[in-house]
């Protein structure tokens, strides 16, 4: 009998599997590269993240022990009793402006008061001495009163979420958080998209007794460059009408569920489209 902190026997994957994880972390790659960094850098990165999901696949009734997590991942057991440490004091967090941004975007493209009749988010007044409540300064501040609109403001125009008019109106550029320039926040939604995007694909592939999430896209090749435009455009369209729809609707379940202790539920809504003349001369050995 093998003892717990002997090397686990190799498994074999699944040709799919590996096929599939390839795919998946080419685009990861090539942006690793375009920042610089080397493979034992992304390695040190596996292998805390190994570590990271083993600690949260306990025996049913059991304390997770240090030797199950080496025996699952195949990391050496001092070293996973180092990184799980690691884990305890180290601690994710988002860029501190992109809550308050989402939520004000988000209120903005959903909330009438801000909507015009066709419901575009309206160039609002920068002041609420000239706008009142229908205002860029009452926006931030029914969101939080800790943080001067001022601030919110420079912030988005660094960003390229927002832009001020001759008339001193406050224009939203895009429909979504989705800053233009910042690269922090670009990163941040990077991690939270596609971490939910393939928890998505998981649960689907590994927890079929489940009903399965929503997880679909549609897919067409042998498309013009003029053909692919027309329906990038049109995919923006449709994902703008959804979001704001969707949006909508969160919030009023969201205010619904404003007093309910046991309201602890987080649900991610994605649309995306992809287009490219590359992906196909790749290799798909």
């Amino acid at each position: 009998m093998r003892s717990p902190s002997s090397p686990p026997a190799v498994v074999t994957p699944p040709r799919a599997l590996t096929s599939a994880v390839r795919r998946l972390l080419r685009p990861l790659i090539r942006m690793m590269l375009h920042y610089s960094v080397q493979y034992p850098y992304l390695a040190d990165l596996l292998k805390i993240t190994y570590v990271e999901e083993a600690t949260r696949m306990p025996v049913p009734g059991k304390e997770q022990t240090d030797s199950r997590v080496s025996m699952l991942t195949g990391i050496h057991r001092m070293d996973v009793k180092r990184l799980r440490t690691e884990l305890v004091t180290g601690k994710d967090a988002p860029p501190p402006n992109v809550s308050l941004g989402a939520q004000a975007v988000m209120r903005w493209t959903t909330n009438p008061e801000y909507l015009d009749g066709k419901g575009r988010p309206m160039p609002l007044p920068r002041l609420s001495s000239k706008g009142g409540g229908k205002s860029f300064e009452a926006l931030v501040q029914s969101i939080s009163k800790d943080i001067r609109p001022r601030v919110v403001l420079d912030e988005w125009l660094r960003l390229g979420i927002a832009r001020v008019d001759e008339l001193d109106r406050v224009i939203l550029v895009t429909d979504s958080f989705v800053p233009s320039h910042g690269l922090d926040e670009k990163l941040f939604y990077l991690g939270k998209n596609v971490h939910d995007h393939l928890s998505a694909c998981e649960h689907n592939l590994t927890r079929s007794e489940n009903h399965p999430l929503l997880e679909r896209s549609i897919y067409f090749d042998h498309l013009s460059e003029e053909s692919a435009d027309t329906l990038k455009s049109y995919a923006r369209q449709l994902s703008s009408q959804a979001m704001q729809a969707f949006g909508q609707k969160a919030m009023e379940l969201q205010e619904k569920d404003s007093k309910n202790s046991e309201a602890n539920n987080r649900v991610t809504y994605g649309l995306y489209c992809y287009s490219s003349n590359e992906e196909n001369k790749q290799s798909t050995k």
